[in-house]
């Protein structure tokens, strides 16, 4: 064992010496991941400092294979060792490319998010810039992604003979990614022309209506107002007719309906619906100039139709946006339904009139409503 150690002294200092250099590199990943995380968990959120997380994982790999890589050499000849370095220079060159492009990546996005914010604070669209954002952060991974196959020769080859029939790669990737490419399109289109954009109310149908959260390269994510979140692609809501409650002006004007029954005071209850419409807090008087120059009043309530068992009423009143407006709908059927209690004012629920011109049926009827009234009182 003796002779051993002495004819393989060398060998085993530089095994040693590597291993001890792989347990301090590593060490030092470690404890500086570990300051850094501390430090900058104040000012960024958990899911910015992913990146660190990951920049260390790569780091430990590449310390791990340079050290196992390096303490073959003893094991190999010369002409193997010579071919070991070239391998290990490559390694080490692509993991410093992805370090970098994640590294790189995450200070950009933390910029843009910051800026983001900034846009929020003060109230302004913020929509062109997380577009923005997306299509940096592709362009970033796409130019390592780009700088690694470079460092590959056969791959260098192949990006040529790629490029050379790039013709018709173009064809086959068209026709197998329209749909990704139509939602792309459609995308910068929305982000073009702004039909809306984050922070609005859209309705597209009844079920799918909600505030925009985000657009991205791909879709458009609506939060409803059950705070389920809605994805759809670009290229389909491009297509789909929407209302959007806060395009330009966010007043809506809120329709409130109201049945009353033929016998009841029709004057009285469209006094009551204006009375109640008017001392809402949410009601704002929209009335043009010359409509306030008509003194025309600022609620109104007309008959819209002579329905089978009632009268419809309704009251056409103004909010500043999409949430006051359905708040007062709420508030005011409620307020509407307890003073026509106190004032006599019926809401009807459905009823016909039967007139029998054929008196064995009229007889038939009374005396099976006889029957039915007889078995009630047993």
């Amino acid at each position: 064992m003796k002779k051993f150690f002495i004819a393989h002294k060398d060998d085993l200092l530089f095994i040693g010496f590597t291993l001890l250099t792989v347990i301090l590199l590593l060490w030092l990943t470690q404890f500086t991941y570990t300051f850094l995380n501390k430090k900058l968990q104040a000012k960024f959120s958990r899911k910015s400092l992913k990146s660190l997380l990951r920049v260390k994982q790569i780091l430990n790999t590449l310390w791990v294979i340079i050290g196992l890589g390096t303490m073959s050499f003893v094991f190999l000849n010369q002409e193997t060792v010579d071919k070991v370095k070239d391998q290990l220079e490559l390694i080490v060159y692509v993991g410093v490319i992805i370090i970098l492009t994640i590294l790189f990546a995450a200070v950009m996005q933390l910029f843009f998010s910051k800026q983001i914010q900034e846009k929020i604070n003060e109230g302004e669209d913020s929509t062109n810039l997380r577009f923005i954002q997306y299509l940096a952060t592709i362009a970033v991974y796409s130019l390592g992604l780009l700088l690694i196959i470079l460092a590959f020769p056969s791959l260098r080859t192949l990006a040529g003979t790629i490029l050379g029939g790039a013709g018709i790669l173009a064809v086959v990737i068209g026709i197998a990614s329209q749909e990704a490419l139509a939602n792309l399109v459609s995308g910068i289109f929305i982000i073009t022309f702004k039909p809306f954009k984050i922070g609005d109310i859209v309705k597209i149908t009844d079920e799918m209506m909600g505030t925009v959260h985000d657009i991205t390269l791909r879709h458009t994510v609506i939060r409803d107002f059950q705070n389920k979140m809605i994805v759809i692609p670009n290229a389909i809501i491009n297509k789909e007719r929407l209302i959007n409650y806060d395009l330009n002006d966010n007043k809506v004007r809120q329709w409130v309906f109201i049945r009353v029954s033929y016998d009841s005071d029709l004057d009285l209850a469209k006094k009551i619906m204006y009375e109640e419409s008017m001392n809402h807090p949410f009601t704002i008087d929209n009335r043009s100039p010359l409509e306030k120059a008509n003194k025309e009043p600022v609620v109104l309530v007309k008959v819209v139709e002579l329905q089978e068992s009632c009268v419809m009423l309704r009251a056409w009143v103004w909010t500043n946006n999409y949430e006051n407006s359905f708040d007062l709908k709420c508030d005011l059927y409620e307020s509407i339904k307890k003073r026509f209690d106190t004032e006599g004012i019926v809401m009807p629920f459905p009823h016909r009139m039967l007139v029998f011109k054929d008196e064995n049926a009229q007889e038939y009827y009374d005396t099976t409503n006889s029957k039915e009234d007889s078995k009630t009182n047993e």
